[in-house]
């Protein structure tokens, strides 16, 4: 008994077994080149970190919690990377159909008129006995193209990077908005306690020049002598309004990235309320290649890469292409649904290779080529912001510390002895101009205080963004 193979099966197993066939070799993800430790950073084998720790739980000011929450829910850049994720999950699921064949109804009808000299109009006009032509079809169509170089497959993955990047990019939304209003916070802290040392000096100095008239009325000192503390008064009454403005401005500035008109902020917390860990571990270099959403964005950039590459590659091969149609077809419109006799159906298939775009294409595939190259080397080079970012915040954080300590002493000498020149003015032991200059000395040195505080609470704030914290 003879056996017959259906071509048609023929072509279906070929384009089974081609599927599984890969055109171009991925690149793997490069080994980040990371330290052992951090630069500034204790050599300790503890692999926690401050960035695995929640937000709410870093940030315990219950005023900065509270400004965070809302920067999350109603900040634009935030809403903004929510639909970018919503888009790609979209393009993600359409992808998925790409395996699935192609099918459409098509329902037609039409008449063709040839003319009488033609072989058309003479065939028409001996076998038919019309002059023209009708066609009445309808029919269900089926096209598939066979993925034989992978690259539906590829267009998967590339679709899927690209809606875990978007994923990732809002985390490095969140934890730029958490680094930002925790910084914008501490600024605005800082400013209120300026302003309340430039108040205090300012009645400080208002005593000063309440003596020095007074000695000015009794003949012990010139006009140049008042005219001096009336200057140093005014130049510490100037900073008054400098700093109203600035703080005003800061919580202009927070409202907008809570998402909120330009408003008042209201707070209960000062400056030296705020207490700032000793010991904030950073955890090994390695990890931040799994915790930070921009370098797993480049990551993922590099699985895009590879998957272009595939799809380029695949272009340059010849395309299996399975088509299928059938439903009712007739010249007649009474026969339209005439059934069985109105049926009909055909099956091909098809072998498509280009030719002359095969230059165009060739060049194509080159490029993603080196696209791809390039996205490794910002792979890596996102590993090594990182690493640089997180040692900058750590060496800060030491050398803050001690600059901190430095102005503290010499704030609580320059309170001192602009005590003692008082006392000594008072009682005539001390020139006009002594007593200024320690006003004046402690005025910028207390401002120092408040400047480098507010410094070493944004390091803090810098090395929990740089590890990759914020976003959980």
């Amino acid at each position: 008994m003879k056996r017959y193979i259906n071509p048609y099966s023929s072509l279906i197993l070929i384009a089974a077994f081609l599927s599984a066939c890969k055109v171009s070799k991925d690149v793997a993800t490069p080994k980040a080149e990371v330290p052992a430790n951090f630069r500034n950073a204790s050599a300790s084998t503890d692999t926690s970190s401050v960035a695995d720790i929640q937000w709410k739980s870093f940030f315990t000011d219950a005023t900065l919690q509270k400004l965070i929450d809302s920067a999350i829910v109603k900040n634009y850049d935030m809403q903004i990377a929510i639909k970018n994720i919503e888009s790609a999950q979209l393009l993600f699921k359409q992808v998925k159909w790409n395996y699935v064949p192609e099918l459409a109804l098509n329902v037609t009808a039409n008449t063709n008129r040839p003319s009488d000299n033609s072989l058309n109009g003479l065939s028409t006009s001996s076998f038919l006995g019309t002059k023209h032509v009708e066609d009445y079809s309808a029919n269900l169509s089926l096209s598939w193209e066979a993925d034989i170089w992978g690259k539906i497959r590829n267009q998967q993955r590339s679709a899927l990077a690209s809606y875990l990047q978007t994923a990732e990019a809002k985390k490095l939304v969140q934890t730029n908005i958490v680094s930002n209003v925790s910084q914008g916070y501490y600024n605005l802290l800082m400013l209120d306690a300026q302003l309340d040392i430039a108040q205090k000096n300012v009645l400080l100095n208002d005593s000063t020049l309440r003596i020095t008239r007074l000695q000015y009325d009794a003949g012990q000192t010139t006009s140049l002598a008042v005219q001096q503390a009336e200057a140093q008064k005014l130049a510490a009454a100037q900073l008054v309004p400098q700093f109203e403005q600035n703080i005003a401005i800061q919580e202009n500035a927070l409202k907008i990235l809570t998402g909120s008109l330009p408003d008042k902020i209201e707070r209960n917390t000062i400056l030296d309320q705020l207490t700032i860990p000793d010991n904030l571990s950073a955890g090994v270099p390695s990890a931040i290649v799994s915790r930070r959403p921009d370098v797993k964005t480049s990551e993922l950039a590099l699985t895009i890469a590879n998957a272009n590459v595939g799809i380029t590659k695949a272009s340059l091969y010849p395309a299996l292409t399975i088509t299928a149609s059938g439903g009712l077809n007739t010249f007649k419109s009474s026969n339209w649904f005439n059934i069985p006799a109105s049926l009909f159906g055909t099956v091909a298939g098809g072998l498509v290779t280009p030719i002359f775009q095969h230059k165009q294409l060739r060049t194509q595939y080159e490029v993603a080529k080196v696209d791809r190259e390039k996205t490794v080397l910002q792979f890596r080079q996102s590993v090594l912001n990182a690493v640089g970012e997180v040692s900058d915040a750590l060496v800060k954080i030491e050398k803050l510390k001690t600059q901190q300590a430095i102005i503290a002493t010499r704030v609580k000498t320059l309170q001192q002895a602009t005590s003692n020149a008082n006392l000594l003015f008072k009682n005539g032991l001390a020139t006009y101009l002594e007593v200024i200059t320690a006003q004046s000395n402690v005025l910028q040195s207390e401002l120092d205080l408040a400047t480098v505080k507010r410094d070493r609470l944004n390091a803090t704030s810098d090395l929990y963004r740089s590890l990759g914290g914020g976003w959980n």
